[in-house]
């Protein structure tokens, strides 16, 4: 990587992260549907990052939403689960294109459906950590199994959203 491409990853990872704390978190839909668009600062770092380096930037992440957010590490948490298991998702989605060579993970590079694919499986994982740790329990389940669904989505769309917008 040279200084243009850590440029660009920082400040591509800063846009999603101040997107979050003055936009996303005070989006909500019908109490159910909640926007956690700070995730694409993970999902979209670049490829060649060690997982040394994605963990350290995942509990940063994590760490300015909460203190934003006022949520003590929960968020550190998810970012951190997201940050370690995100190589694995890409070696295992994208291994031909790896073995191809160099790979952006963009909208762009991928296409729409290997895309939504990616995004969809690490902000899955990202919500359903978040959701259960925040109820603490079983105890409602039916609307944490709705808030994730609903946040799946509303997530996601907003990522891809984001991803069309940016060059």
């Amino acid at each position: 990587m040279n200084l243009n491409e850590i440029v660009r990853g920082a400040l591509r990872w800063l846009m999603y992260v101040l997107l979050h704390i003055f936009v996303a978190r005070h989006l909500v839909l019908f109490d159910y549907a909640f926007c956690f668009i700070y995730v694409g600062a993970i999902l979209f770092l670049p490829q060649e990052i060690n997982l040394t380096g994605l963990l350290l930037i995942g509990f940063a992440t994590g760490v300015t939403i909460d203190s934003f957010d006022n949520t003590l590490g929960l968020h550190a948490a998810t970012s951190v689960v997201v940050a370690y298991l995100r190589p694995t998702v890409i070696r295992y989605q994208f291994a031909q294109k790896i073995s191809e060579g160099r790979m952006e993970l963009s909208l762009k590079e991928l296409g729409l459906p290997a895309f939504l694919s990616y995004t969809l499986i690490l902000v899955s994982i990202h919500h359903i950590l978040l959701f259960f740790v925040e109820a603490g329990g079983l105890g409602l389940l039916s609307y944490t199994l709705l808030k994730i669904a609903c946040s799946i989505l509303f997530t996601t769309v907003t990522v891809l959203l984001a991803q069309l917008f940016s060059r």
